[in-house]
Order: C-alpha cells, then sequence, then structure tokens
C-alpha cells in the first residue's frame, strides 16, 4: 500500500537527492540544511503538521467525552482510530520523500550560478514587453494599481503563500481520509519541485527587480521587499564564497513555481471535486499571485505562463504514478471524491 501510495515520490527523492550529492562533490560545493526567513524548513512543516493532528484529533474528543475527566481516554481513542499504524506509516513516508526532495531542490537552486553562469533576463525581459505591446508589465501594473497601498496588499499574497505549501501539505496528509488523492498532491508538489529546478538550469534568470532596479524604486517599503533586499544578499554572500555562509542562493524567476504549485493544488482540487468555495479561493489565490509576483518584481510574465506548463505537467504526471489516471480521464470535477475537514465522519 505505502509503495503504490509513494514508490514514485521515494524514488524521486533518491534520485534528485543524488544529483544535489553529485553536483555539490563535481563543483565542491557544500549542502546546506535549507533554513529561511521562517525559520528551518524542518521545524516550520512539523509545527504544522502537528497543529493538523491536533485539529484532526481535539474536536472530536470534545464531542465524545461528557466530562473534562473523560477527555484523555476519548483523545486515546480517537488517534486509535484515526491514526493507525498505516496511517502514521503514510504520513512518515510521504512527508519525509517530499521532504528530501525539497532539500535537494533548494541545495541544487544555490548551485545554479555556479553551473551555469549565463542569464537570459534580458531576452526575457525583451518577450514580455513584446507581449504587452511595447511596455513593462510591471511598470503597466504600478501605473494602474499605485505603488503604495497596492504594494502592501500584494506583498501579503506573495508572503501568504510561503504558508500556503505546509497548510496545504498538512491538509492532505493529516486531514485527508482519501489514501489516492493525499498521495497524488504530495507526489505532484515534488515533481513540480523537480521540474522547476530543471529549468532554473536550462534557462538562469535573476527576474526583474534584481536585473532592473531602477523600474522598482518607487514601490513603497514592504515585507516582500525586505526579503528580495536579503534573498540577494544571500546570493552575493554564497556565489563569493560558499563555504564562508550557512545561507543558500534562493534566486531563480523562470519558471514561477509560486504559480506552478498553486496550478497543481488547483487543478487537483478541481479534479477531485472538493467544494467551491475551496476551488474558488484556490483560483484566486493564484490569480493574484500571478498579479503580486508581476507587480513586486519577482518573476517576467513568461515566468507565469511557465509556471501554468509546470504545474499543470506535475499534475498529469502525478496522476499517472499514484494511480490517479481516471480522474484525469473523466474530464469532471468530482472524479475522486474527497472527504477532508475536522468535521468530516466521527
Amino acid at each position: 500500500m505505502v509503495w503504490r501510495a509513494y514508490g514514485f515520490a521515494v524514488a524521486l527523492a533518491a534520485v534528485i537527492s543524488a544529483v544535489a550529492v553529485a553536483v555539490a562533490v563535481g563543483y565542491d560545493l557544500p549542502l546546506r540544511d535549507p533554513d529561511d526567513a521562517a525559520g528551518p524548513t524542518y521545524l516550520r512543516l512539523t509545527l504544522v503538521i502537528g497543529a493538523a493532528f491536533l485539529t484532526d484529533v481535539v474536536p472530536r474528543c470534545v464531542r465524545r467525552a461528557d466530562t473534562v475527566r473523560q477527555m484523555p481516554a476519548q483523545f486515546r481513542a480517537v488517534v486509535r482510530e484515526r491514526w493507525p499504524r498505516r496511517q502514521v506509516t503514510l504520513l512518515a513516508v510521504g512527508l519525509g520523500s517530499w521532504y528530501l526532495t525539497y532539500v535537494a531542490f533548494r541545495n541544487l537552486k544555490s548551485f545554479v550560478p555556479f553551473v551555469n553562469d549565463r542569464l537570459y533576463d534580458a531576452e526575457l525581459a525583451r518577450l514580455d514587453e513584446a507581449l504587452t505591446f511595447g511596455n513593462n508589465p510591471a511598470v503597466l501594473l504600478h501605473d494602474l494599481l499605485g505603488t503604495d497601498v497596492a504594494a502592501h496588499a500584494l506583498s501579503a499574497v506573495y508572503i501568504a503563500w510561503i504558508g500556503f505549501v505546509p497548510v496545504s501539505l498538512a491538509a492532505a496528509l493529516v486531514w485527508s481520509r482519501n489514501l489516492r488523492l493525499g498521495s497524488w498532491y504530495v507526489t505532484a508538489v515534488a515533481i513540480d519541485w523537480v521540474l522547476g529546478v530543471a529549468t532554473y538550469f536550462a534557462l538562469p534568470t535573476v527576474g526583474p527587480v534584481y536585473a532592473d532596479p531602477g523600474r522598482f524604486e518607487e514601490l513603497t517599503h514592504t515585507a516582500a521587499g525586505r526579503l528580495q533586499t536579503s534573498m540577494w544578499q544571500e546570493r552575493l554572500d554564497v556565489v563569493a564564497d560558499p563555504e564562508a555562509t550557512a545561507a543558500v542562493q534562493t534566486i531563480a524567476a523562470f519558471a514561477s513555481l509560486h504559480v506552478g504549485i498553486l496550478v497543481t493544488a488547483c487543478l487537483i482540487a478541481h479534479l477531485a471535486g472538493l467544494s467551491a468555495r475551496i476551488r474558488w479561493l484556490l483560483w484566486g489565490f493564484l490569480a493574484l499571485t500571478v498579479l503580486s509576483t508581476v507587480y513586486l518584481g519577482w518573476h517576467y510574465l513568461l515566468d507565469a505562463f511557465g509556471g501554468v506548463v509546470l504545474g499543470t505537467a506535475a499534475v498529469m504526471l502525478g496522476a499517472l504514478v499514484t494511480g490517479n489516471a481516471r480522474a484525469l480521464r473523466t474530464r469532471r470535477p468530482g472524479a475522486l471524491r474527497e472527504e477532508v475537514g475536522v468535521g468530516a465522519s466521527r
């Protein structure tokens, strides 16, 4: 059962980890645990999974217990029912394979400037302007939306994505009782990381805000702006001497994984037939994320298009390797019906 659900994800984690080690050895580069501004990924993910576990178990205990004294016994009973050994094993294998893939992805992303130092920002900027009839897309958005209130709002959207990934993984691995759907989403996101890092090596870019910073000087100071500054400093530190810093280089524009992973989430939610409210929230979040990445200068328009292709490919490949191909063939929502949420069952 575990191998059918996560066999491909485990194999993918092993392959990309081996590639990361090979590149590190071949180019004499250090492998790092990819901490970021929100703290170590393993700690952040553990906390989110723990919170999801409690929201899965505690409400059921409260409903069952007639008195406070009955709570410990009901807690144990609910844990036995909701979290048998099989469920815990699936959680550990799914989360472990995803995390190994993510760590390898972050390290490979950091290695890009050492393997391929050619940047294609000028070419992508010209193509962007051709798509917008000779205008710069970011400047058009600045003129349309302004550079103050909109900057703060779109910065919040961009930062919210950082929390979206662990929360969505928790929903797939903890709240979900649908094994095939959970493994599909976790595997597809891992595929997103692998496809994403492949595009970074094939077409290295740093993004508009770094390639042409003058166009973004009028934006008010935001959390996203501070993140851009710190990421650029980390890139400079890593490129100058990768052994002298614990940081990893995290700047790469094409293709946009912010867009790619949200496309993956939107498509799987649609094909699985999740509630209309969830689907609309996800599609809305995707639209705002595309807007924010271009407005704030993280990405070119072409990066967003690349993210759409990447995220769609991850959904299709993920469906094939986790036994969900039927959901693609039916071409209608609800091919896989999901039971998710704190209030579902018992």
